[in-house]
């Protein structure tokens, strides 16, 4: 690494580098919309990193930014004593999940950091830079403890707040997991545990279990409906693809057969005007239908759809339904359709049998 003849610039001078190339990204994110939504991971990483190489012309900081390779943090190293690390996502908000707290890879000599996020989803790709510690609001568990990114986080919302301890504290300690574990350990409601091991390097997972009867409302309106979008083979009573991703997000349903069937069966109005009874998970539709179609909005690819594309997106939902379905496919694919559009499937155009999925 090339090191500046001032081997320490000031705080103030590095900030001053942040906030010039977060104007720099956002202002070529302007002009290259798609060039930014293309590129994640390493490829950001080299973006940022380009970028502040040119920011830092005629600075403290000229000749010394080096993108580390290997799994080390931070990501970018600028001057030996700064770093930067690089988040993204592909959803139109700031947070997403963060680094280990372990920081067992961390680089040696870099002891202030900042984040730069790159929000890639929504109308317009932007950047925001802003001190490691106040992005991080909260932490969950892959293999490992990881902090939870927050852009937007007020002062006194950080994770480090609420534990009472600080970053560079807490870092330092020789084991870090034990007050975290204790903060969590002291938040439990009755039929809580803590859940600490994901069943993949790169599933986030809730840092506690809970009983499917302890959520509130709002959180089981969300998991029916993700359920409902994400697996229809729950439509013929196979419940196991289901539970398992229920249990990865730390929640665990005793009686996931009455999340779908309980309340009996439904009437639904059929295209002919005539009223069909359908089984209750049919029901689930009906009372989640606004936010079964903002999940299947965001089904791969991750960025959002909208019109004629997102119609496609629901009907061919709908016939994956109706495949597993106890009803007549075409008996099931027209109340869908009724449900959602409140017109026949064949009105649609959009689909041809059942025979050709």
């Amino acid at each position: 690494m090339i090191v500046s003849v001032n081997p320490k610039p000031t705080i103030s001078e590095f900030r001053k580098l942040m906030q010039d190339t977060d104007c720099l990204l956002n202002a070529d994110a302007k002009k290259r919309p798609d060039y930014y939504r293309s590129h994640t991971g390493n490829l950001l990483e080299d973006i940022v990193k380009d970028a502040l190489c040119e920011c830092a012309i005629g600075s403290p900081f000229a000749g010394t930014i080096e993108k580390v390779s290997g799994q080390k943090f931070p990501d970018i190293v600028a001057a030996k004593y700064y770093g930067v690390e690089v988040k993204s996502t592909k959803e139109d908000h700031w947070t997403s999940t963060g680094s280990s707290i372990l920081e067992t890879t961390r680089i040696n000599d870099v002891e202030r950091i900042y984040m730069t996020f790159g929000k890639l989803g929504g109308a317009q790709p932007a950047f925001c830079s802003k001190p490691y510690e106040p992005c991080l609001y909260g932490i969950a568990v892959t293999h490992m403890p990881r902090y939870l990114i927050n852009m937007c986080l007020q002062k006194g919302e950080t994770i480090f707040d609420k534990m009472g301890i600080p970053y560079d504290e807490l870092r330092n300690l020789e084991n870090p997991i034990a007050p975290v574990s204790e903060y969590y350990r002291k938040k439990l409601k009755p039929g809580e545990s803590l859940w600490w091991a994901g069943n993949a390097a790169d599933e986030v997972v809730e840092a506690k279990i809970r009983l499917w009867k302890n959520l509130s409302s709002d959180e089981k309106k969300y998991y029916t409906a993700y359920c409902c979008a994400n697996y229809p083979e729950i439509f013929a009573g196979d419940y196991d693809r289901c539970s398992l991703w229920l249990t990865s997000q730390g929640v665990v349903n005793p009686h996931i057969r009455d999340m779908f069937s309980a309340g009996g069966k439904i009437e639904i109005e059929m295209p002919n005007g005539i009223k069909v009874l359908f089984p209750g998970i049919y029901k689930r539709i009906v009372d989640h239908k606004n936010e079964i179609i903002q999940i299947l909005s965001r089904i791969e690819p991750e960025l959002p759809v909208m019109g004629k594309e997102m119609t496609t997106r629901i009907m061919q939902w709908c016939q994956e339904v109706s495949k597993h379905s106890s009803m007549d496919f075409q008996t099931s694919m027209n109340g869908l359709s009724m449900v959602i559009f409140g017109v026949s499937a064949e009105s649609l155009h959009l689909h041809d049998s059942k025979d050709n999925l």
